[in-house]
């Protein structure tokens, strides 16, 4: 445990540029999801504030975490921080799927959840990727 603690600690110790732009990305890519999934009528978060905390408090320092691992380990670490958030999400009611939405039409409403989780790790890896793409365009020239 004392080893996973002193890498986790190692890997949050960071330039704050790098957290601003992570900040940034990833809020935004917050707002624009939860927009998209009302529109879309598939999915939302019960309170807008939960954007702050889901994607700011969350996923940034999980990001942060895995950053550096392969495009793999990064999916299957995220795979489990996401699932264990959409099956909270759900669970407690602080996230809403709209009854008869077009993953449930797709892949049923018992893997629903599951359809969730599969696709948010992806933002982990592809995060890390955008993250440093952008810090290193604007900030290492």
């Amino acid at each position: 445990m004392k080893e996973f603690l002193d890498y986790a600690t190692s890997k949050l110790n960071v330039d704050k540029k790098l957290v601003l732009v992570y900040c940034v990305v990833y809020l935004v890519a917050g707002f624009l999801m939860d927009k998209l999934g009302s529109e879309a009528e598939i999915a939302r978060f019960t309170y807008w504030w939960q954007i702050l905390t889901v994607y700011g408090l969350y996923m940034i320092p999980i990001s942060l975490v895995l950053r550096g691992l392969p495009f793999h380990m990064q999916y299957a670490y995220g795979l489990i921080a996401m699932g264990l958030l959409e099956f909270g999400g759900y669970a407690l009611g602080s996230s809403y799927a709209y009854p008869d939405n077009i993953l449930d039409k797709l892949f049923t409403v018992r893997n629903f959840s599951l359809g969730m989780a599969l696709f948010f790790a992806l933002y982990f890896p592809l995060g890390n990727a955008l993250v440093g793409k952008v810090y290193t365009l604007i900030f290492k020239r």
